[in-house]
């Protein structure tokens, strides 16, 4: 079941309360093609007009996380790394263990196997996460995993 409503009106509440800093963060954020650490997001902030506190960046983070506005993957070392949400709601993705890079999958027998699960176990508002990592084509190096070097 995908629950969007609540996550739309909680994407309202959060707009209602932008501030100047909280709007930078939402704007570098958007620009980001690929998933952003907070630190990497806090230091492209650092080089606009408006600079803005880590502090600030994790508390929007955060907030963006609560209303369902970024998908959030765990890199190697175990750090958060952010994504803009699309508005048709989460996604999955493969992520690159060398670079980082990422690209969505397709995921629809992982929703609806999510679903059931929580029916048929009496839960609700269930949710999951998903994390599929490897080496893109452009990083791959060793011939015997199908790379060009």
């Amino acid at each position: 079941m995908n629950d969007l409503a609540p996550r739309r009106a909680e994407r309202g509440r959060l707009a209602g309360r932008a501030t100047r800093q909280r709007s930078a963060v939402m704007r570098v954020l958007d620009a980001c093609t690929d998933f952003v650490s907070a630190q990497a997001l806090h230091d492209r902030l650092a080089a606009t007009d408006l600079p803005v506190g880590l502090a600030t960046v994790y508390r929007t983070l955060r907030e963006l996380e609560r209303a369902g506005c970024v998908d959030v993957v765990r890199d190697g070392s175990g750090e958060r790394r952010y994504r803009k949400r699309p508005d048709d709601g989460h996604r999955h993705y493969l992520i690159c263990r060398a670079c980082g890079g990422s690209r969505p999958v397709e995921s629809q027998v992982v929703e609806e196997w999510a679903e059931r699960t929580g029916r048929l176990s009496g839960y609700a508002a269930v949710e999951h996460i998903v994390e599929l990592t490897g080496i893109c084509t452009r990083c791959r190096t060793d011939p015997a995993e199908g790379g060009d070097a």
